[in-house]
């Protein structure tokens, strides 16, 4: 017989899932913003937010059906940031600051979503 979730069990989900989206939009229009104002964030400052919304992001990302996509997202991302953007005139430098921000993004979530991945895989 399965067992049913309780209305409690259930809203917590839903929260620690919106805990994630917030930290997603948070940390991607941080991540924009300071590409753009390059000079006047510190490095150490705006590395340890993104590090820690990714981080969060990979924790409380509770569906299993969007581990996949986010993945796949990740990969892109991280393969995009390889590129030379700031070759490209005029909007080259922003480019390639706002894809590196988000690259230090997403590689901590994805790393946890990987390894939640492998796990649910390796317990089957």
């Amino acid at each position: 017989m399965a067992k049913k979730e309780s209305a409690f069990v259930r809203k917590e989900k839903l929260e620690l899932h919106k805990v994630a989206h917030y930290c997603f939009f948070v940390g991607l229009l941080i991540a924009i913003v300071a590409g753009f104002f390059r000079d006047l964030v510190g490095p150490e400052v705006l590395v340890t937010t993104l590090v820690i919304l990714g981080t969060l992001v990979g924790l409380f990302n509770l569906t299993t059906k969007e581990n996949v996509p986010f993945l796949v997202a990740c990969v892109a991302l991280m393969l995009a940031g390889i590129v030379n953007l700031g070759l490209i005139p005029g909007v080259g430098l922003y480019l390639r600051s706002i894809l590196s921000n988000i690259v230090v993004f997403v590689v901590p979530g994805a790393i946890i979503i990987g390894m939640k991945t492998i796990w649910n895989l390796a317990s089957k």
